[in-house]
């Protein structure tokens, strides 16, 4: 399973979850880091993710070529992440076949109703299970 972790800005959300997906995912786990800025990539990088790419150009080209995307729900929002987030990168992610596990944090001037505002780690506790379960069954491996 190939998974994108989508990140930007200091990339604090991108490493926990690389290094939560690192310690709970099978070996044949591939994760990407998706960083926005290198530093962002770095910081996924040094938490265990097996490649990286950096900006606009590689997150539109990756966003197709993984089973899973992940990151925070503002990465389906043009100008997210003080406009980190492009406009390219958001379409590229939202129409991305990929199936996307994300992170309802309540920022970016998104709120999600319905979701208990729950902490960080707990959040990405359940995206690893999520991803685990996945795994397991096997669902998101492209031939």
């Amino acid at each position: 399973m190939r998974i994108g972790v989508v990140d930007g800005q200091g990339g604090g959300i991108g490493k926990h979850i690389t290094e939560k997906l690192r310690k709970n995912l099978s070996e044949d786990a591939e994760i990407i880091a998706l960083g926005t800025n290198a530093l962002a990539t770095s910081a996924m990088l040094k938490a265990g993710a097996n490649e990286g790419a950096t900006g606009e150009n590689a997150i539109v080209f990756m966003a197709d070529k993984v089973d899973v995307i992940v990151g925070s729900v503002a990465i389906l929002a043009a100008n997210a992440m003080l406009g980190e987030l492009t406009p390219r990168i958001a379409q590229a992610i939202a129409s991305s076949k990929a199936k996307k596990v994300l992170l309802p944090i309540n920022r970016y001037g998104i709120e999600i109703i319905g979701v208990l505002n729950e902490p960080l780690p707990h959040q990405i506790e359940k995206l690893v299970e999520i991803l685990k379960n996945l795994e397991r069954m096997n669902t998101c491996v492209r031939s």
